[in-house]
């Protein structure tokens, strides 16, 4: 009885964060604003207004984790004040991690973590050395794939796997697909929304990014 409640509260929880249409840290802190103009069973497809995200270079890593690591204590760095500036800015969610796979499990892949810039700042955001901006002009889509726990390398290719699988068959799949080879340098996109501090309730998501030349042939 216990282990079958057990399983039970986590089924819950899993159905919880599939289903929760804006992630309960975008309740305490910014986030990119969004519209859901289209979702299935797997999938959902968001239309975002114009946005801003300071990003760095390109981490050259084997490793997922490691390279959202090094990328997010460069950004941490920034937004606590070691910018041209020397401006301390709020943290916003979700931090994140542009993927271009390598050709191999053993291969080095490419990296690029960013950072939502709030609001108040994107008029004027502060530079510093080894970031960039990268801004959203006008709408850009994202099709959407949820899960939860702490992200793992092993994690990364089947969510975005499980994401391309579903699509297929549906009236998105070729825009998202046309994206995908407008970009080469980045075949996907994990937001994280957690603190690492934080241990459960954790919101993950895979975005794949088109724009809307792609979608308007929907």
């Amino acid at each position: 009885m216990a282990r079958r409640s057990g399983l039970m509260l986590l089924l819950l929880a899993a159905a919880a964060v599939a289903s929760a249409s804006v992630p309960p840290s975008c309740e305490r802190i910014e986030c990119p604003s969004y519209e859901v103009v289209d979702s299935a069973n797997g999938f959902e497809i968001r239309r975002y207004s114009d946005a801003m995200w300071a990003s760095t270079a390109p981490i050259e890593d084997i490793s997922f984790v490691a390279a959202t690591r090094t990328g997010f204590l460069q950004l941490f760095n920034y937004i606590q004040g070691k910018n041209a500036y020397n401006e301390t800015i709020e943290m916003t969610a979700p931090v994140l991690t542009q993927v271009a796979p390598s050709d191999g499990p053993f291969c080095v892949s490419s990296f690029v973590v960013s950072f939502y810039v709030p609001a108040k700042n994107q008029p004027d955001p502060p530079p510093a050395e080894g970031l960039h901006v990268q801004r959203w002009a006008g709408a850009r889509y994202a099709a959407v794939r949820r899960f939860g726990g702490f992200v793992a390398d092993s994690d990364v290719g089947e969510q975005a796997a499980l994401l391309d699988a579903s699509l297929q068959g549906t009236r998105w799949a070729a825009a998202v697909s046309d994206g995908r080879r407008a970009d080469p340098t980045s075949s996907y996109t994990v937001a994280q929304y957690n603190s690492p501090f934080e241990f459960s309730g954790r919101v993950n998501e895979i975005w794949m990014l088109f724009d809307a030349k792609d979608a308007s042939d929907m």
